[in-house]
């Protein structure tokens, strides 16, 4: 009887863990990576990768029709984009790069080497300003309209097609 009485708790946390378990397989997460269209680009106040320090808002900055493209000197699939990007630019399309959780320096490298396709870069060193604009992974992409609301998004590499899309929902 007390052999019982001992096995008692490690039944109960055993069955605990395969309730929990089972819970967890079953249950599907609710990943949203739309969430933020429809609602105004927020407030984020960032550094300009230009090195003087000056902070500036991306709001400000982001006046539509214009692109918010976050982007990583770390990130493979941003190599992939850059010329998609350069040619966006050549066309005149209003580009604002966020260097998300990287150095400026390294960013600012990364931009040397493959070209600049930006109108401005502001730095989100430690991804908190990504936090805000709901970033599930680099690159992204947001068009943004002439009242600053986040009209479409794109994760992964811009094309030339998504890139018109995009622009297309943020009224160019």
């Amino acid at each position: 009887m007390r052999r019982l009485a001992a096995l008692a708790p490690v039944a109960a946390l055993v069955a605990l863990v395969i309730l929990f378990a089972g819970y967890s397989l079953h249950r599907r997460a609710q990943v949203t990576p739309t969430a933020m269209v429809g609602k105004p680009l927020p407030a984020l106040i960032l550094p300009r990768l230009t090195g003087d320090g000056a902070n500036a808002s991306l709001t400000a900055l982001a006046k539509g029709p214009a692109l918010v493209n976050l982007y990583a000197s770390w990130c493979a699939p941003c190599l992939e984009e850059a010329p998609a990007l350069m040619a966006l630019k050549a066309e005149g399309v209003k580009i604002i790069g966020v260097a998300y959780r990287d150095a400026p320096s390294d960013a600012g490298a990364f931009l040397a080497r493959h070209g600049d396709p930006y109108a401005a870069v502001l730095v989100d060193r430690d991804g908190r300003g990504g936090v805000e604009l709901g970033v599930t992974g680099v690159p992204e992409t947001y068009a943004v309209d002439s009242a600053g609301v986040i009209r479409g998004k794109q994760t992964g590499p811009i094309t030339a097609a998504g890139a018109e899309s995009l622009l297309a929902r943020a009224g160019r």
